[in-house]
């Protein structure tokens, strides 16, 4: 079993958010944070917010790219990550990170 914590953050639109962070540990150790305010009913002036924060604690081959457009917003993420420890880790991140927004947003997940 593992802690999970439970915290908040502000987004920079000044939105607060409730967030669930844990760590998982393998040859490498990860925090994962993530939370979402839920469905809103409309689209980024309107609607909900959802953040998730990927943190190296110990060891991580992680690398991330980000391309932004002439405005300076994200057009692209890309995350490569090296090892095995590295492949189970992020799997378990990402079904925390899904967990967590899936609960968050009261709503039916599919």
């Amino acid at each position: 079993m593992f802690e999970v914590k439970e915290d908040s953050v502000v987004l920079n639109d000044g939105t607060h958010l409730r967030t669930f962070t844990r760590e998982i540990m393998d040859a490498n150790i990860l925090e994962v944070e993530a939370g979402t305010t839920g469905y809103k009913g409309g689209d980024s002036g309107h609607g909900g917010r959802t953040y998730f924060r990927i943190k190296d604690l110990a060891s991580t081959d992680m690398r991330v790219k980000t391309v932004t457009d002439c405005f300076g917003h994200t057009d692209e993420l890309e995350v490569v990550l090296g090892g095995d420890a590295e492949l189970a880790t992020i799997i378990k991140a990402l079904k925390f990170i899904t967990r967590v927004l899936e609960e968050e947003s009261k709503e039916v997940a599919d």
